[in-house]
């Protein structure tokens, strides 16, 4: 992150937004300061699709302030700073990858040959000259990426932006995307890869039913619990698992469990107690993941529905 006194890349000010009885945000504070990632987590239905219309000027906060480099994201002028990566972006099955960037870079105020540079630097100058409906689910995602980029955005907002991509991609996505944070551009990224956020975030905001509940470092996050998570090839089934104490949530893999608990050395004990063939046993401190199921005690692998950003 940049260390200077430049105004925030986005900054949401005591905003609160209502569908009817509902309150999809109350009163939330967040900033993306220029060269900083946000990684935006929380369960389905925590406000996430709202704040991401809001960023985009889809929606207007009904109280609070949301400015974007600068200005209103409801003009034209101001989206133009602003650079968006979906899950899905419904691109014409007809258009060639070229004209896609090229159409991006005209309507973001650039001229058409900087899409040339842009596709190249996202790994798809071979690419150039195939129609969008002929290219994989992790080559779009690259597409997209492209066409946020071609822009020069001072903001980034990213979401699930690594869906389909496999992990050489996946690697070299974020390369791509951390040299553009160290020149200096925001980013807001939300996610369900909890582990992607830990890693690539220098902070992560948590939204639980409409509020932020924490904002903090990844590993400022997991140091405030003293959960443990064990990791062990067992013949228990899963309901005899969950009965021991403390435990927060399990995952399985075959006879492979994953299981975060608050009593780590009294499910030890009752574990090898109750499974003589319990092996390749693993101890470890809290992750991400559980930080987030103790702040709001949701399951973070759900997702919500997504915003479509207009061409």
């Amino acid at each position: 992150m940049t260390e200077d006194a430049s105004p925030p890349a986005m900054r949401i000010a005591g905003v609160s937004h209502r569908y009817g009885a509902v309150a999809a945000l109350s009163g939330v504070d967040l900033t993306v300061a220029p060269g900083e990632c946000v990684a935006l987590l929380g369960p389905n239905g925590a406000g996430k699709t709202t704040l991401i219309g809001l960023a985009t000027g889809l929606l207007a906060a009904q109280e609070g302030s949301v400015a974007v480099c600068g200005g209103d994201p409801r003009r034209a002028a101001t989206r133009r700073a602003l650079g968006v990566v979906q899950q899905e972006m419904g691109f014409p099955r007809t258009a060639t990858v070229d004209e896609l960037a090229r159409g991006a870079a005209v309507r973001a105020g650039q001229p058409a040959s900087a899409a040339a540079p842009v596709l190249t630097e996202v790994g798809i100058t071979d690419l150039r000259g195939r129609r969008a409906g002929k290219v994989s689910g992790g080559q779009q995602q690259r597409v997209a990426l492209a066409m946020a980029l071609v822009g020069d955005p001072e903001l980034l907002l990213l979401d699930e932006p690594t869906v389909g991509l496999d992990i050489a991609a996946r690697r070299a996505f974020w390369q791509t995307l951390a040299a553009r944070r160290d020149a200096g551009v925001g980013i807001l990224l939300t996610t369900h890869i909890i582990e992607e956020a830990a890693a690539v975030a220098d902070r992560v905001v948590v939204l639980h039913r409409g509020r932020v509940v924490a904002a903090d470092t990844p590993a400022g996050l997991t140091s405030r619990l003293a959960d443990r998570t064990i990791t062990a090839r067992t013949a228990l089934d899963d309901s005899t698992l969950r009965a021991l104490p403390g435990v927060l949530s399990l995952r399985r893999d075959a006879d492979r469990v994953r299981l975060a608990t608050t009593a780590p050395e009294e499910v030890l004990r009752r574990w090898l107690a109750a499974d003589a063939g319990l092996a390749d046993l693993r101890v470890e401190g809290a992750g991400l993941e559980q930080a987030l199921f103790a702040l709001t005690g949701e399951d973070h692998e759900k997702t919500d529905a997504k915003v479509q950003v207009p061409a």
